[in-house]
């Protein structure tokens, strides 16, 4: 499935992305982390379940039933530096993906698109499984829900962010691109030579 085919046309809109967005709430309750340790180092992310319970329950669900085991960080998409995402995820594997969920617009969690936030892609509002995004740069509003506008103007679902480990994600950014690499035919330019893996997620302490 071509997750997150319709995204890079946005990714160019880049003196709307510079907008200063508002802060993310703050939970009241501790927050579950997970440990995502990959063949390039070890990310540690904080999943809002609060303010995107479908969202971050879902991530948590992959985590739990091991299903993250063993994929790989499978797409780069880089605009200029520091500013893009990284992609990963079960690509509709069978023997992991498990049934879509519920679309949780960023205007129904308050969780913006910013630096190092993780999101969930999409085609079609409810059709998200098994992929997901850390972004690079603050990508608010473009990527955030904007009912102004026409159309599917419902935006990605943001549910966590990068705690520890922000250098092994930015490796994953910075590492060659294969120049003639496709995923089925598609995002050529955005697969990476060496596609970095992740060995274990494991849910973790706070």
């Amino acid at each position: 499935m071509r997750w997150f085919a319709a995204l890079v046309p946005s990714l160019f809109a880049l003196p709307a992305l510079a907008q200063t967005a508002a802060p993310a709430p703050t939970p009241a309750v501790a927050l579950p982390r997970v440990a995502l340790v990959t063949s390039a180092g070890t990310i540690t992310v904080e999943v809002d379940n609060v303010h995107a319970p479908i969202t971050g329950n879902n991530f948590l669900r992959y985590v739990d039933q091991k299903r993250l085991d063993g994929v790989t960080f499978y797409r780069v998409v880089k605009v200029i530096d520091h500013f893009g995402f990284v992609q990963f995820g079960v690509q509709n594997a069978r023997a992991k993906v498990l049934p879509p969920i519920k679309h949780e617009p960023t205007t129904q969690t308050g969780i913006k698109h910013l630096d190092f936030t993780l999101s969930q892609p999409r085609n079609k509002p409810g059709s998200a499984q098994g992929e997901f995004t850390i972004m690079l740069g603050d990508q608010t509003p473009s990527m955030d829900a904007d009912p102004s506008k026409p159309g599917d103007n419902l935006g990605y679902a943001a549910f966590a962010h990068v705690v520890d480990g922000k250098d092994v994600v930015v490796k994953i950014f910075d590492a060659p691109n294969s120049p003639t690499a496709t995923l089925s035919g598609t995002f050529k330019g955005e697969i990476p030579a060496a596609p970095v893996k992740i060995l274990s997620a494991r849910r973790v302490k706070p």
